[in-house]
């Protein structure tokens, strides 16, 4: 009889974690755009593309660090896995070097961070 219970018990377990999967039911907020996996790279790789660009058409700091702070927001639209994960979170870290450089105003520097990003950032196609 003890048996049987734990059996009756583990089989209603299973059955209502099946049932009631949060994942199952999870759905988008209202007015928010969700991005699979690989649009999301390929948002946040036009992001640093813009980035460079204007560093590259002479704009000063200023202006350039609220573009890379757009593609640090972007990529945390990225979800696919834990390996993604990490070395999203990498690439990640050379794009606050990017931003901290252009606030310094050493555009080369900023310039050379979103390049080494951006590679990065499409190594991750590969890892998806």
């Amino acid at each position: 009889m003890k048996t049987l219970k734990k059996i009756g018990l583990a089989l209603l377990i299973a059955t209502s974690m099946g049932t009631f999967s949060t994942a199952a039911l999870a759905e988008v907020d209202p007015g928010r755009i969700a991005y699979g996996p690989h649009e999301a790279i390929d948002l946040v790789i036009g992001k640093i593309k813009a980035a460079v660009v204007a560093i590259k058409g002479g704009s000063d700091g200023t202006a350039v660090a609220p573009m890379i702070k757009e593609a640090l927001d972007a990529s945390k639209e990225v979800n696919a896995n834990d390996v993604v994960d990490r070395n999203r979170m990498k690439a990640n870290d050379m794009l606050k070097s990017a931003r901290a450089h252009a606030k310094a105003s050493s555009l080369q520097e900023a310039e050379q961070e979103l390049e080494k990003a951006q590679k990065a950032f499409e190594a991750l196609h590969g890892m998806v």
